[in-house]
């Protein structure tokens, strides 16, 4: 089965060479599906063609979207070349991973970005969880994905990668109603509405869904916290739950535009190395429970264009994130970034377009653990300025440069260059060659937790990140493929520094990492699309310690979607192959993380379509299948020792449902 599914995902691959030829054979496809006309904002803040932009980039199309379906944002996140899903002991139970960096215990190596504002959380450090199990997916037009560092516009936390999720826009007024349902105790149901009247545009979304609880068995061994030693072992059934509620609401009014969105999450967290340690401080063994997540974001703007050359953007943006678990270590955070935006577009000549511009952000939170009071407690101000110029210097060559200066609390101005070079030697055909440095941020808790086991450092200094990537990628109309060579080196990685008592957090990592993408797409015709991807990465550390990240060394994706807009009929399948681990993960006690396929299923009928009947609204049955082979995955307790696994995936959901439009 395996061998079948690899072979799978390179067929997927294979369609940019097989459709070259069955290009001139076809016929020029609908708008909509032409990659020539593919157009991206993230990688410069304007719109621009796929081809042109100055980064490593994938887009999740609203085609795409439509064929292959997803309960979640993780979900579709996972199908994106580059991204892996994976997971976190405690604090971050979901985690997208690009190019194979988790070498943090957290997410908070990419940036997520809702119509290019940053969503971040700032207490840990990067924590996102409820954002991409619970934001509303019924509201997305398209998914741009940069694989890269991109602190040059966006500051930290765009480190190894920037998500930018882009919204639908009211071109018309409608109501869609989703609902979904499994026995026993799954469902989902989601809405959107969406509302125009001359300048006035109303958006708004929402979504609850709740995955079947999880009953299963978890084993853990005691550890003695001064020796080392493993002095017994414990065994305990819980049931994991999966729901919570998301929304999104947008307003437009002229140059004015305001967005809001709320998402929660509620999952659970498994502590295998501090059971005993719990029990000797606090008479209490429980160190697993339920957790939960909450964040709040909003984003006013306004654009103003000062003559047929400049415009500006004025942006106040603001999130709130909470997290609080209900046994030890009985932590509650509660932490917001507020930031003040100004940006410039400016064209002085035909050739060069420049984006400059300015930042003021304030952060502050605070967390408390039963027993203890508040443990952390920190808030500062920061700033940057940022430019990035794009020129082109023949037809066939453009250049890019920019930098940011950035000042975080008490360390140095600091700053980040980016450089490339993009040159087009036939006409369907670019060559990429990319310089790109970043940083992450130290967090609040980073900077000064004062806890009986770990200590902030009031020292500590931003991670930095230097990548160089060169990719040849090919953009035709029905057509789009590349391959992409990527090295970066990491230094000033925060992590805990144990030599000492109290445990401290340092800047004492440094990490090399390199690899290999490949990825394609192909609308063989009008209905039948292909696409696969794969990615080969390796990793080591300062010390020469190789795989140093939880993340397979190779991985692959493969999906066929058969649509007929005439018949009223969407059948798809998407596979996600996850190779083998480092034997560092192998474990004693539960399932050993290991190599797996993700198969998942999408099928819409539109019954209009399907049965000729015509009842004056769209309505359309569903039928989504998640693991479709009905495996149990279990991945590394990541971000404790080695030799744990936590569950993350119970087996296959089978959900039906129907939508009606209005």
């Amino acid at each position: 089965m395996r061998k079948s599914l690899l072979v799978l995902a390179i067929l997927g691959m294979m369609v940019v060479e097989i459709g070259v030829y069955a290009l001139a054979q076809e016929e020029r496809t609908e708008e909509e599906l032409l990659f020539m006309n593919l157009e991206v904002i993230t990688a410069s803040k304007f719109v621009e063609k796929l081809s042109d932009a100055p980064g490593v980039i994938s887009v999740v199309t609203k085609d795409e979207l439509e064929r292959f379906g997803g309960t979640t944002l993780k979900d579709i996140l996972e199908r994106v070349p580059g991204l892996v899903g994976s997971t976190i002991y405690m604090t971050d139970r979901t985690v997208m991973a690009a190019r194979g960096d988790l070498f943090k215990d957290s997410g908070s190596h990419v940036l997520l970005l809702i119509n290019g504002r940053p969503v971040r959380e700032l207490q840990e450090g990067g924590i996102k969880s409820e954002m991409l199990e619970s934001f509303p997916v019924n509201i997305i037009e398209r998914i741009e994905v940069i694989r890269g560092p991109g602190s040059v516009l966006y500051g930290s936390e765009a480190f190894s990668g920037v998500i930018n999720v882009i919204t639908e826009k009211a071109e018309e007024n409608g109501i869609t109603i989703n609902g979904l349902g499994r026995v026993p105790s799954a469902y989902g149901t989601s809405g959107e509405a969406k509302y125009r009247n001359g300048d006035l545009s109303i958006v708004a979304a929402g979504r609850y869904h709740k995955k079947p609880d999880w009953k299963v068995t978890w084993d853990y061994e005691l550890i003695n916290i001064e020796t080392g030693a493993i002095v017994g072992a414990g065994s305990q059934k819980v049931t994991m739950p999966n729901k919570g509620p998301g929304s999104y609401l947008e307003v437009n009014y002229k140059n004015f535009k305001f967005m809001g969105s709320y998402n929660q999450w509620d999952n659970y967290y498994l502590l295998p190395d501090y059971m005993l340690t719990t029990s000797l401080l606090y008479g209490n063994a429980i160190s697993y429970g339920k957790a939960g997540w909450k964040k709040g974001f909003g984003d006013l703007g306004y654009r103003l264009k000062v003559n047929e050359k400049w415009n500006m953007d004025f942006h106040t943006t603001y999130t709130r994130s909470n997290f609080i678990v209900s046994s030890w270590p009985f932590i509650e955070r509660n932490c917001y970034e507020a930031i003040a935006e100004w940006t410039n577009f400016y064209n002085p000549i035909e050739k060069l377009g420049i984006v400059f511009g300015g930042l003021y952000n304030y952060i502050s939170g605070t967390e408390d653990m039963k027993g203890l009071g508040r443990v952390s407690d920190g808030s500062w101000s920061g700033f940057a300025f940022y430019t990035q110029a794009d020129y082109w210097l023949r037809q066939d060559m453009k250049l890019i440069g920019g930098l940011q200066a950035n000042k975080v609390k008490d360390i140095d101005l600091d700053i980040v260059p980016r450089a490339g070079l993009i040159l087009y030697p036939l006409s369907n055909v670019n060559i990429k060659t990319l310089y790109s440095e970043a940083f992450r941020a130290p967090s609040i808790n980073e900077f000064g937790i004062h806890h009986p086991a770990i200590s902030g450092n009031p020292d500590i200094k931003s991670e930095k990140i230097r990548t160089i990537d060169i990719g040849v990628n090919y953009v035709g109309e029905r057509i789009q493929g590349g391959v992409n060579y990527f090295f970066n080196k990491q230094t000033g990685i925060i992590f805990q520094n144990r030599t000492a008592v109290p445990v401290f957090y340092d800047n004492i990592g440094e990490i090399e990492h390199q690899g290999v993408e490949l990825e394609g797409k192909y609308y063989a015709t009008r209905s039948l699309f292909l696409t696969g991807s794969a990615l080969y990465q390796t990793n080591k550390d300062k010390e020469g310690n190789k795989n140093v990240s939880p993340i397979a060394n190779f991985g692959a994706k493969a999906g066929i979607s058969y649509q007929s807009s005439e018949k009223g009929v969407t059948v798809s399948l998407f596979n996600i192959y996850q190779g083998d681990l480092d034997k560092r993960y192998d474990t004693k006690l539960n399932p050993s993380p290991g190599a797996y396929n993700l198969m998942n299923l999408h099928c819409r009928l539109d019954m209009n379509k399907v049965t000729g009947w015509n009842i004056g609204r769209s309505l359309s049955l569903l039928l989504q299948v998640d693991n479709l082979f009905d495996k149990e995955f279990w991945l590394p307790d990541w971000g404790l020792l080695d030799g744990n696994s936590i569950p993350v995936n119970q087996g296959r959901t089978i959900y039906f449902g129907m939508e009606v439009s209005l």
